[in-house]
């Protein structure tokens, strides 16, 4: 049976929803407070990484159902949104032991490489101690991802609005007895079901619906664009802790059409998303450029240019994905569920129909230090 399902937010989850929604012959309209293609949540830019790499084997097989689905995404939008220009991985010898050890049991390509051999082939990139390249990854568009994923779902029947703020949404608790869903204009929405995808904004808009919520940081991370001609020719790279090198969280990087993106993982200023000063930080810039200078000989010596993004974060790094009554909740996605974007979509459009969620992503789970 056909349902009406309400989607509040219309970044990369949001989109990714009323995608896999619309498939399945729901009729899907999508609520946005912002214009198109804005930069004010956690779906904007250029690149993201895409990767099937998890020490954890749930989020591998994500990846891997999320990767015939990016593709499908592209034949239907006729819009590019993912390269695969393989991942390496680097650092810690425990740490890189594990990731292959998952990807062979996924029976996933995995090659072991030296740093001699990693600098050999990408002369841009030094390694540290022992290295893992696996081909089945590369970068992702994030704004041409979401306007993709919004043009596919509208292209099945979905509604698109954008400009539009949800002010409340009001149910009884129940499945079955739908949802009414208010408006910054006073606009009373009704349907049978809501997937509420508010990204940094979950925090706060949240609590007032669902029980269970982990608490979550909505941080400010600042990474750069480091110029090179070569940007896109460059891998995917992760730079893990340990074996002497101690950056908790490690150093992410991949090529983009703005230059090759370095970045920390979740070490950002904790702010309010709808007042956060993006004033690059000297102290960060001039970490990276340290670190450029030390580990990518194919950017030393470049000025990067920062720039910002939301991270919001739970305290086991673990999404939320869970529904009580007609309320669908997708959040708390820590600064690695871009990747999965069409996946989490499905996992969604599952919930709205009925179908149980993962322990994994439960609302009500316990987490680190509750």
């Amino acid at each position: 049976m056909a349902l009406r399902v309400l989607v509040v937010g219309g970044g990369l989850m949001g989109a990714a929803a009323a995608w896999r929604l619309s498939a399945r012959g729901h009729r899907v309209t999508v609520l946005e407070r912002f214009g198109p293609g804005h930069d004010r949540g956690s779906s904007s830019g250029t690149s993201r990484i895409f990767r099937l790499a998890y020490p954890e084997p749930s989020y591998t097989q994500l990846a891997l159902r999320a990767l015939p689905l990016w593709q499908r995404l592209e034949e239907e939008s006729g819009q590019s949104v993912l390269t695969l220009t393989g991942a390496v991985d680097h650092g810690s010898p425990e740490t890189v032991d594990v990731l292959a050890r998952v990807l062979a049991g996924a029976g996933r390509s995995v090659q072991r490489l030296s740093p001699g051999e990693v600098s050999d082939r990408w002369p841009g990139l030094r390694a540290d101690t022992t290295a893992m390249y696996h081909p089945d990854a590369g970068r992702l568009h994030a704004d041409d991802a979401v306007s993709a994923l919004l043009k596919a779902a509208a292209q099945r029947g979905a509604e698109v609005r954008h400009g539009v703020c949800v002010t409340g949404i009001r149910h009884s608790g129940r499945t079955g007895e739908g949802v009414t869903v208010v408006t910054d204009t006073e606009d009373a929405l009704t349907a049978d079901a809501v997937v509420v995808a508010v990204g940094g904004w979950a925090p706060a808009f949240l609590p007032a619906l669902v029980t269970g919520l982990p608490p979550m940081r909505v941080t400010q991370e600042q990474p750069v664009h480091f110029p090179a001609p070569d940007a896109l020719d460059w891998p995917s790279f992760i730079h893990h802790p340990g074996a002497g090198f101690d950056q908790p969280g490690g150093v992410y990087g991949l090529g983009s059409v703005d230059g090759v993106k370095v970045g920390l993982h979740g070490v950002g200023k904790v702010v309010d998303p709808d007042h956060r000063d993006r004033t690059p930080d000297p102290a960060a810039v001039e970490w990276l450029r340290a670190y450029a200078d030390a580990w990518l000989p194919g950017v030393a010596g470049t000025e990067p240019t920062p720039l910002t993004c939301l991270y919001t974060t739970t305290p086991d790094e673990d999404f939320v994905i869970d529904r009580q009554g007609p309320v669908t909740v997708l959040a708390g996605f820590s600064g690695h569920g871009f990747k999965f974007g069409p996946a989490i979509g499905d996992l969604a459009a599952d919930l709205v129909e009925g179908r149980p969620g993962t322990a994994r992503f439960a609302l009500g789970r316990a987490t680190p230090g509750h």
